[in-house]
């Protein structure tokens, strides 16, 4: 049976690594722990390109714009909501998410970081961590599709 991928909400996640190559992981803003750190993700607008929206959605969440692409995920890797998740996504139909993801290189300095760059604060603190660390800190439910990506990107995870 194919999945029918109308049903999950369109959207790209980032995973930025640095000279060290070690990933950037956000805490979610006000959430609390254990299962509160991820990967910088969002929605995609009607129309916008991936790669673009991958862009887009890194610079409001984490304020950073210096950055190489270094490759992407192929076709979509998709997660289910639980059934007692909450939220705007689930009230507008979406059964969960399909995602394209990209890996970037940060050509910056720490100091660029910015948790308020955009009106809505995704993240409160962050760090850079071996990117394995994720799959114990994200929420359980994506924990699938952080193997897939991780499995995906992890030869940039080498300085």
């Amino acid at each position: 049976m194919d999945l029918d991928l109308t049903l999950y909400r369109p959207n790209v996640g980032v995973v930025l690594f640095n000279i060290d190559g070690k990933a950037w992981l956000g805490k979610r803003f006000e959430t609390p722990d254990p299962f509160n750190w991820q990967f910088p993700q969002g929605g995609v607008d009607a129309g916008e390109d991936l790669e673009a929206a991958a862009r887009r959605e890194l610079y409001e969440e984490t304020g950073v714009r210096s950055i190489t692409l270094l490759g992407r995920t192929e076709g979509w890797i998709v997660y289910d909501f639980p059934a007692d998740h909450g939220g705007s996504k689930v009230a507008k139909g979406w059964k969960g998410q399909r995602q394209a993801w990209f890996a970037f290189r940060f050509d910056g300095t720490d100091d660029e970081v910015n948790l308020t760059a955009h009106g809505e604060q995704e993240f409160e603190a962050w760090r850079w961590a071996p990117i394995d660390e994720a799959l114990d800190q994200v929420v359980p439910f994506k924990r699938d599709a952080y193997h897939q990506v991780i499995a995906a990107f992890r030869g940039f995870a080498r300085p």
